[in-house]
């Protein structure tokens, strides 16, 4: 029995060995868009409280109708990752206060109403053709008109969900004691940031033919990639400072399959290029407009792409280097 029992913690299981793999591809895409979602909320909240909307029209009249459009996606991806998608019901069937997950299942839900209320708000004065075919629908012109009386308390919600939103992201990952690598409490605002910042690129893609707002947007892009870089910094500081397991998984970054990922791809172009291309523009010289956006985007989905793979391949215990063959020789044997 006790041989038995190594063989099954110890292993060989598809997804654990040679590393963890439980996580693909949708998980990264989850966090990346949920990220973006959380940014398009802030961003429209902020400037509507901030009285902004003419010289940031898209940021605060238009940008709110994506939020719940790109959220679902996010929420598309995470549906696809469940094994038993069938039994996806059963997170709104409990609630765990302990369990993170339990909580976002909960929270997503949430978000949802303070942004469709923003986007009631705001529907006629950013979309109002698609304002007037709404109107058809009965009630729905009281809607719009209450939603619009109070749209500065609807977007004071708005931002803190937003802003739990992007955080949240991260506690996610970081709630996983058993990895060293996401086991920060740098990760939250990390994600936060990295959100905001492709909200703001997206913005800036947007109001291109608007001056006043795509500078704007530049401007504030570029305090949030130097936040941005701050925050990686502390990652891999506290990391390289911390236990054994954790300067280990920090080796990842410098030496391992992902370091060149990381290096080149996220920081060197999805943060420094877009950073330096942003400055220049700034300052009269255009290199090329969508080359900095657009390596933002990029940038904010590799992060997540390589903190989730970095996270699943460094754990406390690297059980694989445990297992011996020989047990199930032996295993075999007896039962012979």
């Amino acid at each position: 029995m006790a041989t038995e029992e190594l063989l099954v913690t110890l292993r060989h299981n598809p997804g654990i060995d040679p590393v963890l793999s439980v996580w693909g591809w949708e998980i990264p895409l989850y966090l990346y868009l949920g990220g973006l979602t959380a940014g398009l909320m802030v961003f429209a909240a902020v400037i509507v409280l901030a009285r902004r909307e003419e010289q940031a029209p898209f940021a605060g009249r238009q940008a709110i109708l994506l939020a719940p459009l790109v959220l679902s996606a996010g929420m598309l991806f995470l549906f696809l990752d469940l094994s038993h998608k069938l039994y996806v019901y059963r997170f709104y069937t409990t609630f765990e206060p302990t369990s993170p997950m339990s909580w976002g299942a909960w929270f997503l839900l949430l978000v949802y109403p303070a942004s469709i209320a923003l986007i009631l708000a705001s529907l006629r004065a950013g979309y109002p053709a698609l304002a007037a075919q709404a109107a058809r629908v009965p009630g729905m012109s009281a809607l719009m008109n209450a939603a619009e009386r109070g749209r500065r308390p609807i977007a004071a919600v708005t931002l803190v969900s937003g802003a739990a939103l992007g955080v949240y992201t991260g506690i996610l990952l970081s709630a996983f004691n058993a990895r060293p690598f996401w086991n920060s409490g740098v990760l939250g605002p990390l994600f936060l940031v990295s959100g905001l910042s492709t909200a703001a690129a997206l913005i800036v893609l947007a109001a291109r033919f608007h001056h006043e707002e795509k500078t704007l947007f530049t401007r504030i892009d570029i305090g949030l990639i130097l936040a941005e870089l701050v925050l990686v910094a502390l990652l891999l500081v506290s990391l390289a400072t911390g236990s054994a397991v954790q300067v280990e998984a920090a080796r990842e970054v410098f030496s391992g399959e992902q370091a060149l990922a990381f290096w080149v791809l996220f920081v060197g172009l999805g943060l420094l290029v877009p950073l330096g291309l942003e400055v220049l523009e700034l300052r009269g010289i255009c290199l090329w407009f969508l080359a900095a956006p657009l390596l933002i985007l990029v940038g904010g989905y590799l992060l997540r792409e390589i903190t989730v793979d970095i996270g699943q391949r460094t754990a406390y215990q690297q059980y694989v280097e445990e297992y011996d063959a020989r047990w199930l020789e032996r295993l075999n044997s007896t039962r012979e």
